[in-house]
């Protein structure tokens, strides 16, 4: 059976594989459906970047956890050398004798030294030079992670949560849109859309590049729409929503930026599955003027839908018009 998509697809896989897969290939949140087994329980290699791309919440409790490990791990050593060989102020019950070796490595791991607590002997001494040491090496160690977690540029683009196919130009498009979620601005930003199916013939994967009305805009102050005419070229001409279903279809989308807040390059992706798309519909406005000149974006509406009066389900095409026919 030949496969109901037009168009060449691509000689290679975009990096996803050719086999047929159940799933999607790439997640909402841009992150890639791939499990990789095999792999050594402990990665050493892979602790940095852990570090910096863990939630802030997971980061701040480790960090936490690692300094009281710390002290108590230290404060059991001092107890091992005995309370004695300190000059302290504290009981000589366990509790209290525990009580000053926690704090005493608290003071000396941050190099605070109150002095209320000071070691006497070379025994002790050692001990609580050695984590002055060790206190030095992770706090740069954890203020080079929080350095690289703020400087690390991210992308906060937010899409639709469904694509459409809606009028375009006296024809369709298949279409969603974005939106910049900070108040950063961003130029140069580019969008590619390709197009995964099955081919039912070989149950391969095979996939093709959509070409859009527009890859690529200057400026990207509001939202951008970005839509693929369905003309007589298109992949999708004459598709229907269950032709989509059918193929397992799905939309993928890299979109490339350059920040210049940060002065680099940014990325992200997202995709959509045939169940993803919305026929027969479009979406709302989301900018409007305001009365003392400034244009209003309304984030809240990025997802606004209403229905059209074309018929759902399918995609049909016309003469494609150039961009100043109107």
């Amino acid at each position: 059976m030949a496969s109901p998509f037009r168009g060449p697809s691509l000689p290679d896989d975009l990096g996803l594989g050719l086999q047929g897969r159940a799933g999607r290939g790439v997640n909402k949140d841009g992150s890639f459906n791939v499990r990789r087994l095999g792999l050594p329980r402990f990665r050493a290699y892979d602790l940095y970047h852990h570090l910096i791309t863990m939630g802030w919440g997971p980061f701040l409790g480790l960090l936490f956890l690692a300094f009281l490990l710390t002290n108590a791990v230290f404060a059991l050593l001092y107890l091992g050398i005995g309370m004695e060989h300190f000059t302290r102020p504290g009981g000589e019950t366990l509790p209290g004798r525990l009580e000053d070796a926690f704090f005493f490595s608290a003071q000396t791991l941050t190099t605070v030294g109150y002095g209320h607590i000071s070691p006497r002997g070379t025994l002790a001494s050692s001990a609580a030079a050695l984590e002055s040491l060790l206190g030095l090496l992770s706090f740069a160690l954890a203020t080079g992670l929080l350095y690289g977690r703020f400087s690390r540029p991210q992308a906060c683009l937010r899409f639709s949560t469904r694509a459409v196919v809606a009028p375009y130009r006296q024809i369709t498009g298949f279409m969603f849109r974005l939106v910049n979620m900070r108040s950063n601005q961003l130029i140069e930003v580019e969008a590619t859309v390709s197009l995964s199916f099955e081919d039912p013939g070989s149950s391969m994967r095979r996939y093709t590049l959509l070409p859009l009305e527009r890859s690529k805009i200057h400026l990207f102050p509001s939202n951008w729409t970005v839509v693929h005419p369905i003309d007589e070229g298109s992949p999708l001409h004459g598709m229907t929503a269950e032709d989509l279903r059918r193929a397992k279809a799905e939309f993928i989308v890299l979109i490339k930026a350059f920040d210049d807040t940060f002065s680099q390059t940014i990325y992200a992706r997202t995709s959509y599955t045939a169940d993803e798309v919305q026929w027969g519909t479009r979406f709302q406005p989301m900018i409007f003027a305001a009365t003392d000149g400034m244009t209003e974006l309304d984030v809240g509406r990025l997802d606004a839908l209403e229905e059209t009066l074309s018929p759902a389900g399918s995609a049909p095409s016309a003469p494609r018009r150039s961009p100043r026919d109107g």
